[in-house]
This record gives C-alpha cells, sequence and structure tokens, in this order.
C-alpha cells in the first residue's frame, strides 16, 4: 500500500515525482534507525517480544492515519509512516535471523526463501486494497484544473480522497490487534535467544573487518534501492507508456507482484539443485537487460520487461540476506542489524529516482538508478560465486 501512495499523493496533492519520494524517505528511512535498537531489545527479552512491539508500532503507525487525514497535512502521513515503518523494521530484525536459526546453516538461505516466499501474498492484498479502496477514489482532476479551483472546493475534493487513504490503513490496524492478541497467546522457543552472547563493540569490531559481509550490506543497499523504486514508478511509467490512468495502472503493478510471487516460490525450489549464489547471478543479469528495456523501448514492451523486472527480484533480498550472514555464528543478530539497516537504499535512490525523472522530465530515464543498483548485486553474486569455487578448489587438495 506504501507504493501505492506515491501515485495518490501525486493526484491528490499536485506534487512531483521527488516531492512523493519523500513517503519511501520516511518508511525506509526508519527502517534504518530502528535496526540496532531492535537488536538490543530482542537480546535483552525475546524475539517474541520484539515480534509483538514491531506489531504494536505498527498498529499505532496505522491508526495515525486517521487524524492525519483530518488535519490533510502530508508531513502528518510522513510522520505516521514512520512510526509504523518502526514496528516493520523491528518485525525484519527479529524475524530473519530467527529463522536462520531455526534450523542447520547450511540450508539457512533456502529456509529464509521459503518464508519470505509468503510476503508477496500480502504485498498482492495490499495492492488490491489500494487499487480498490484509494486509488478508485482518486477525484480525476489534474493538476492543472485543481490549481485553478478555488480553496474551498479544492479541499473538499482532498478531504475525500485523504479519507480514501486512510480507510484501509485503519482497518488493516483492526486486523493486526487481533494478530497481536494471538501471538502473545502463542509459545516461542526461546533457545536460540539465550544461544548468542551480543557485545556489540566486540562484533562490529569483527563484522567491519569482513569484507564478504560489507559486500552484502552494499549489495543488499543497492537490491533495496532498485526494488523500491521499481515498484515505485511502475504505476507512473504505465500511465506514462499506455495512457491510462492510476487505477488501470496498478493492475500491472498487481501482475509485478504475482509474478514476484510465483517466481519465489520456484526459486526456492530450484535452490535444492542450484545454488542460491548462481540463481542470483543469473536473475540480476537479466533484470539488467530488462531495466535496459525499459528505458530505451517503452510501450508495451517497456511495461512487459518491467513486470519481469520483478520476477528477477524475487529472490535477491533473502539471498543476499542469507549469503551476507552466512557463518557469522554469534554475530548473527549485529550482522541482522546492518543488512536491516541496508534497507536505507530504498530512502536514498528512490528520491534519487524521482529526481532523475522531474530533470530529465522523462520517467523512463529514471531507471538508470535500478540499472546501476542491478550491476551490483551482479557484481557482488559474481564475487561470492569466485570465492565459492576458489574454497572447493583448496578443499580438494
Amino acid at each position: 500500500m506504501t507504493d501505492i501512495l506515491l501515485a495518490a499523493f501525486k493526484r491528490i496533492m499536485s506534487m512531483t515525482d521527488f516531492q512523493t519520494s519523500w513517503i519511501q524517505v520516511a518508511f525506509y528511512g526508519s527502517y534504518f534507525c530502528l535496526a540496532i535498537p531492535a537488536a538490543l531489545f530482542i537480546k535483552r527479552y525475546t524475539y517474541k517480544s520484539g515480534v509483538l512491539l514491531g506489531l504494536g508500532l505498527f498498529i499505532l503507525g496505522s491508526l495515525l492515519f486517521y487524524p492525519a487525514s483530518i488535519s490533510m497535512q502530508y508531513g502528518h502521513f510522513l510522520s505516521a509512516l514512520f512510526i509504523l515503518a518502526g514496528g516493520l523494521a523491528i518485525l525484519e530484525t527479529t524475524a530473519n535471523p530467527y529463522i536462520i536459526a531455526m534450523g542447520p546453516e547450511e540450508s539457512a538461505t533456502r529456509r529464509l526463501n521459503l518464508a519470505q516466499s509468503f510476503n508477496p501474498i500480502g504485498s498482492i492484498i495490499g495492492i488490491l486494497l489500494g487499487k480498490v479502496y484509494i486509488l478508485s477514489h482518486l477525484n480525476s482532476a489534474s493538476a492543472e484544473e485543481r490549481a485553478s479551483m478555488d480553496s474551498e472546493k479544492l479541499d473538499i475534493i482532498q478531504s475525500e480522497e485523504l479519507n480514501a487513504v486512510m480507510g484501509p490503513y485503519v482497518a488493516v490496524a483492526i486486523m493486526l490487534i487481533l494478530l497481536w492478541v494471538l501471538i502473545y497467546f502463542v509459545k516461542m522457543s526461546k533457545a536460540s535467544d539465550a544461544s548468542q552472547d551480543f557485545n556489540i563493540i566486540p562484533a562490529v569490531k569483527r563484522l567491519v573487518k569482513n569484507k564478504d559481509y560489507l559486500a552484502g550490506i552494499v549489495a543488499q543497499f543497492f537490491y533495496v534501492g532498485a526494488q523500491i523504486g521499481v515498484w515505485s514508478f511502475t504505476i507512473r511509467y504505465v500511465m506514462n507508456e499506455l495512457q491510462l490512468n492510476e487505477e488501470q495502472a496498478s493492475s500491472y503493478y498487481l501482475a509485478s507482484l504475482i509474478l514476484f510471487m510465483v517466481s519465489r516460490f520456484v526459486c526456492t525450489a530450484l535452490m535444492k539443485f542450484f545454488r542460491p549464489n548462481i540463481l542470483l547471478a543469473l536473475l540480476s543479469f537479466i533484470a539488467i537487460l530488462a531495466t535496459f528495456c525499459v528505458i530505451y523501448f517503452g510501450g508495451l514492451v517497456g511495461v512487459y520487461a518491467l513486470v519481469l523486472i520483478s520476477g528477477c527480484m524475487s529472490l535477491m533480498y533473502p539471498t543476499i540476506y542469507g549469503l551476507a550472514i552466512s557463518g557469522l555464528r554469534n554475530d548473527t543478530k549485529i550482522a541482522s542489524s546492518g543488512l536491516v539497516m541496508a534497507i536505507l537504499g530504498g530512502a536514498v535512490l528512490t528520491p534519487l529516482q524521482g529526481l532523475v525523472s522531474d530533470i530529465a522530465e522523462s520517467i523512463n530515464y529514471a531507471f538508470y538508478v535500478p540499472l546501476f543498483s542491478f550491476l551490483v548485486v551482479f557484481l557482488y553474486a559474481v564475487s561470492i560465486s569466485k570465492k565459492i569455487k576458489r574454497g572447493e578448489q583448496t578443499q580438494s587438495y
């Protein structure tokens, strides 16, 4: 639903692409700010406590959409998103290392891919909610038409639109209150909580010397920036290339997420036969070619290529995460925080992509940003593959 908001606020408040990208700055900037505190919290308490705290903040942020819709201030919506995303940052920092600790290390990356294969189901539901309850309720008046309206009439239109934005978030908050209560009464293993010492300074010193881990953070930073940039401007791109409105263009975004979900399940199955690093290299290379088509071909070809990118992105986040955290043992929790902080890429590269779009006056050229990002991911996958091959050759002697 957050990606839907960029198209919604562009229409509601007649914003530029750069201005709407501040939605992602607030959202993913919160991940950066709360990742370390989340790791400290779950060490002091338990994984279950981290899940409950994360859901609690998400619920609070969602409910704050109600007063924001009354004040009709963009900054209030950004504040609500920051709190909401803080809850997600805690959930991310809690759930991923918990999944890693649930079984043998050699299958950890595949296990994480399987768990995250269910994430796109939520994304698809979010798009459907946004399409039906937000985008379909936007007034068709253009930015020029809104500028010529008297303030009273414009306030009425914007109030109705912002109420439509608020509705799904409050509804989700109510559903999550029920989930919070359910999880509160479920027993969760504490074994992995107690198994790791969490001395933050020695752990950080070890991690900053680990080149593979640092490379994983860089790759994750650029991947998340690419993913959020691609999804944030999918609706804008489709509207521009196929001359559709927001609601119609969102169908292609929905198709992207369906392909993302299917591809993640397929990639998880393929990891039984192919190493994660090989699949990462292959799909990042295909993503580079598809992004090139988005920039230079346009039309239906460009739109289909844009949808294909989502299929390529499906395995990237959990695979980079799993490869980067592999073998870190007692440093896993602080390492997990670093990888979650790398989600900052969504807050940094998305505004850059919006700025390129505004300066070039073309959404197509803005996709140079994810093009470069996928190149970084491809180089990371190649470097990891070379390291694994060297390790096998050494063992063979």
